[in-house]
């Protein structure tokens, strides 16, 4: 039954593969549970709203390829690194929005993009929902909040 969930979606979205679209497989994030996730990788600039956050009951579980640009880069060897940063914080998304409005415009093929659209496409579908999410999450203490580099 899974593996014809995952047969079915590798065709249903088998026209991103052209735009960087991976689908890497099944995997298992609760082992107890036993709940099954469908794996798929994508490059950073990749319009985010073509896929589905669950697809037939079942969970994408999404991981970026390639170098990142600057707004996101972390030195991740320095110890306890994501205590003190967030890569996928807001703040990082418009400010590679800013500085890449031409380059992600060419990319997504869509000349007329505004703003808006941009930081929906890149970030995971909905960029208010993500702001709100991470705002709530400061205030819980369980992400850090963005400082300027």
């Amino acid at each position: 039954m899974i593996y014809e969930i995952l047969k079915s979606f590798e065709t249903k979205f088998s026209h991103l593969k052209k735009k960087g679209l991976r689908v890497d497989g099944l995997a298992i994030t609760d082992p107890k549970r036993k709940t099954h996730v469908i794996k798929v990788t994508r490059p950073l600039i990749f319009d985010n709203r073509e896929l589905p956050r669950i697809y037939q009951g079942m969970i994408v579980k999404t991981n970026i390829s390639g170098d990142l640009p600057k707004e996101f880069a972390i030195d991740r060897t320095k110890e306890d690194w994501h205590k003190r940063e967030y890569i996928w914080a807001p703040e990082r998304f418009e400010k590679f929005v800013e500085r890449c409005s031409g380059e992600i415009k060419t990319k997504l093929d869509n000349p007329k993009m505004t703003k808006s659209e941009m930081l929906d496409a890149l970030c995971f579908g909905n960029f208010k929902e993500h702001k709100v999410k991470c705002d709530q999450l400061i205030k819980e203490g369980k992400l850090p909040a963005y400082h300027k580099n």
